[in-house]
């Protein structure tokens, strides 16, 4: 499909808190992978260059191997290129970020972090952003089988919303009783959980439920779907390809297209370290499908 012209507007909105954005944000993880650091930023003011105000990022958003260059020092934070690209920041960008993630030294696995080292990440992420006040905050969990409480972790961020560090807070990887609980706590504005055209999982009564209470659902890997990290599907189905041929579109648009079909409060964090996939990504906010498509994409 044509992307001249097409900004993030073509997606519609979403109100998150006091902060209204385009439904079509963008997801800086991929950024820290190439080690060229201005076409990162090429990317980042690419996407602001066509209407993203909604730019996903987290702390542990670090480039492999080594550092990058940036201005005068080192950086090798996803935080740091978005610092770099885009401050002073425009007044309608809105920052998510994520923190939550700890390493044990001793065994080597991820684990919860303490509320201290809450802290520290909120405090790491206003440093490396340059900024008083972190816009929203996402509590990414280590989730495990059975129920498991986030009142303490969630409660240390609502405490730093209270000191005025945070002004919106969130939820990562979490189930239905994970949002209970916060939301017994303070406000949520969104839910960030992996969810993909063919990797739904359990997600679709959660991302109702979302959309119920006024929350927004924020899939991550939706164009990787299971593959995850390894990158952007290139083995799309049948249906997939069809619908997009119909189109005139990649299959990559028709899978961030399905994802906004699938309510008002969804939005999409399309990641790429590549400056022309952005518009294409962008571009399929303005891909309308039809009850039929959908139904045979479903």
């Amino acid at each position: 499909m044509p992307t001249e012209e097409i900004t993030a507007s073509a997606a519609g909105s979403w109100t998150l808190g006091d902060r209204t954005v385009r439904r079509m944000g963008f997801g800086s993880m991929r950024i820290t992978a190439h080690p060229d650091t201005d076409r990162a930023i090429r990317v980042l003011r690419r996407a602001v260059d066509l209407g993203v105000d909604h730019i996903d990022t987290a702390a542990f958003y670090v480039s492999p191997g080594g550092t990058l260059n940036v201005g005068t020092g080192p950086a090798r934070y996803a935080t740091e290129l978005i610092r770099a690209a885009l401050a002073p920041y425009p007044d309608d960008l809105v920052i998510a970020t994520k923190v939550g993630f700890a390493y044990d030294p001793e065994t080597g696995l991820t684990i919860a972090a303490s509320p201290a080292q809450l802290r520290a990440q909120v405090q790491e992420n206003l440093r490396r952003l340059g900024r008083d006040q972190l816009d929203l905050v996402n509590l990414r969990i280590v989730k495990r089988p059975g129920r498991d409480s986030i009142a303490e972790s969630f409660g240390a961020l609502a405490e730093l919303r209270r000191e005025g560090l945070i002004r919106h807070l969130g939820l990562s990887n979490v189930r239905l009783d994970h949002l209970d609980e916060a939301q017994a706590i303070a406000p949520v504005v969104s839910v960030q959980n992996n969810y993909a055209i063919d990797n739904r999982g359990d997600q679709d009564a959660l991302l109702r439920e979302c959309g119920a209470r006024g929350v927004a659902f924020v899939p991550f890997f939706a164009l990787a779907g299971a593959n995850r990290e390894g990158g952007a599907h290139t083995d799309h189905g049948a249906a997939v390809r069809a619908v997009a041929a119909a189109h005139g579109a990649t299959p990559q648009q028709v899978r961030l297209a399905w994802t906004l079909h699938q309510g008002p409060h969804v939005l999409a964090i399309p990641g790429t370290g590549d400056p022309d996939h952005v518009a294409q990504n962008v571009a399929a906010g303005a891909l309308r499908l039809t009850a039929e498509e959908l139904r045979t994409l479903g």
